[in-house]
């Protein structure tokens, strides 16, 4: 399995690139989100990929960040109907974190707006997903359009990591809230994180 790929930009198209690494040509399928990242032709650059195999080919999936293919991943291995190429339309048509809000919230028209959908495919993504993205997806987006403060966001992205974690939203608010009181603001995310996890051992 090819994790990533660490080597110079040869050709950047919104939907693919070629990738050089130690004299070979990588051809990567990507999303638009990760080509808007992509540096110029001739730097370097880091890909997260997926490989794909099927009879007839072995297709390269490129992303900028994990978010990006754990969302593919997740799209084309759970919601029935959904193949990679629909699953690389969406990442470019929404951001992951607007997707997981609109997941979450249950909004078919904001996701039936995305290119070679549909609203079937749409209410069926809601259906197969909502469970996965749960209750922190929709926080995460809302507090993203919002607009949060440096100190709102490091409580923000505790609470999500707890949630992620196994806590429920209301206890992990509570423990974060808590270890900032004993730590005082200027601690850390990891710091807070991990006063938590002790607390609660």
């Amino acid at each position: 399995m090819i994790t990533f790929l660490r080597g110079k930009l040869v050709e950047a198209l919104p939907t693919q690139a070629v990738v050089e690494v130690h004299g070979v040509g990588y051809e990567v399928l990507i999303p638009l989100s990760s080509f808007n990242k992509l540096p110029q032709p001739g730097q370097d650059v880091h890909l997260l990929t997926h490989l794909a195999v099927r009879e007839d080919a072995h297709v390269l999936y490129g992303f900028s960040s994990a978010a990006e293919r754990d969302l593919f991943r997740l799209l084309v291995n759970t919601v029935s109907g959904i193949g990679p190429k629909i699953a690389l339309n969406i990442l470019s048509g929404m951001s992951v974190t607007a997707f997981r809000g609109a997941v979450a919230s249950a909004d078919v028209k904001a996701l039936a707006q995305i290119s070679g959908l549909g609203r079937k495919t749409a209410e069926r993504i809601v259906v197969e997903l909502r469970d996965k993205v749960g209750v922190a997806g929709a926080w995460e987006a809302a507090s993203e359009r919002r607009g949060l403060s440096a100190e709102e966001q490091k409580v923000n992205d505790a609470v999500l990591a707890l949630m992620a974690l196994g806590f429920k939203q209301a206890d992990a608010h509570e423990s974060v809230r808590q270890a900032l009181t004993l730590l005082g603001d200027q601690a850390s995310l990891e710091e807070v994180v991990r006063a938590c996890l002790k607390k609660s051992s």
